[in-house]
């Protein structure tokens, strides 16, 4: 299962290839932002984004962040699998 996971921008740490750091619950790892500057939405450091397969999605407020993440957790063994692909996964 793919899941759309909400995770609070922490720094740019590429701004030219569109890389930031992210926190998603505790784990730490480099995404892409780049599809957001498309819709003129763009992100910065503190912004909540949903993030799949490395990418932001979407940007979100932080109460929608936080009650996303709650009914993630509640599916369980589903939400803890992929915050161990996200664990995982890695974006020089």
């Amino acid at each position: 299962m793919c899941l759309a996971i909400p995770g609070q921008l922490l720094e740019i740490v590429d701004e030219e290839n569109r890389l930031a750091k992210v926190d998603v619950a505790g784990v730490r790892r480099t995404i892409n932002i780049g599809l957001l500057d498309e819709d003129g939405v763009g992100v910065g450091p503190g912004d909540w984004v949903l993030i799949h397969v490395g990418f932001a999605m979407s940007k979100v407020d932080e109460e929608e962040a936080i009650a996303t993440r709650r009914q993630l957790e509640r599916m369980g063994q589903d939400y803890e699998a992929e915050l161990e692909e996200l664990k995982a996964s890695v974006i020089e």
